[in-house]
């Protein structure tokens, strides 16, 4: 493998060809820069995690908790941004990460990810392969089969591009209201949704969430971007249900 680039693993699965590689940027200081892609189509970049991170602070800051008890669900392991950032949050107790793509908690597992063992070996964390959106359209079983009608304090999903823009995958209706209603069951009263967002707020989802959760907001992200020396933005949907 070149020096500036490195694919560290090739799977197939039932959604396409998923990669991880590495490129290292001269025009950054020989920066190392860890990619996912999902066919042709880049996932996630480690030069780009303050959305990630972000997700995570905006939506535990919002739990009324202190003691570090709070039972937290991430969707979507990808590089492990969220669910890193989850665990270090003082709120969290035990951590649940659902993740479709079994190549992805392998990497984790294997250390090849640049945040290595952080997720993985972390003794209050479990990394699930599953469908996020199935599970969460169905509280009576939820979203962790081990422990079926478990109710959660905080649910952080970063999966999608955004709610309009979605990845290949079974979604149900999960981003209009019927499905959000179905999500808010398996939060425990006072409970957060947060949901990460490649654009910035959209006034449609935001009536559906307004529609099925007691309180509602929209934070937009800003950071710059190395590569072109400009900015760039996402946004963290952050909804409560009622106490």
């Amino acid at each position: 493998m070149s020096r500036n680039f490195e694919e560290i693993d090739f799977q197939d699965t039932d959604i396409g060809e998923v990669i991880l590689q590495r490129r290292r940027f001269q025009e950054l200081g020989d920066l190392d820069v860890f990619e996912v892609k999902l066919n042709e189509e880049y996932l996630m970049s480690s030069i780009f995690t303050v959305g990630e991170v972000a997700l995570s602070e905006m939506g535990l800051d919002a739990l009324d908790m202190k003691d570090g008890s709070a039972k937290v669900v991430v969707g979507g392991l990808g590089l492990g941004y969220t669910a890193e950032a989850a665990l270090a949050h003082p709120v969290t107790g035990d951590l649940l990460v659902v993740e479709f793509l079994s190549p992805v908690i392998d990497w984790h597992q294997r250390h090849l990810v640049p945040i290595k063992g952080s997720v993985a070996d972390h003794p209050h964390c479990r990394l699930s392969q599953g469908d996020f959106f199935g599970r969460a359209l169905n509280p009576d079983v939820g979203l962790d089969p081990e422990n079926p009608g478990t109710r959660y304090d905080a649910i952080l999903l970063d999966v999608d591009h955004s709610p309009s823009r979605h990845l290949r995958g079974f979604r149900g209706g999960f981003y209009q209201i019927e499905g959000l209603k179905k999500l808010a069951q398996n939060l425990r009263p006072g409970g957060i949704f947060a949901l990460w967002s490649d654009d910035l707020a959209d006034p449609e989802f935001m009536q559906d969430l307004e529609a099925v959760f007691d309180e509602v907001w929209n934070e937009p992200v800003f950071f710059p971007n190395p590569m072109d020396g400009g900015e760039e933005s996402n946004s963290v949907y952050i909804a409560r249900t009622a106490k």
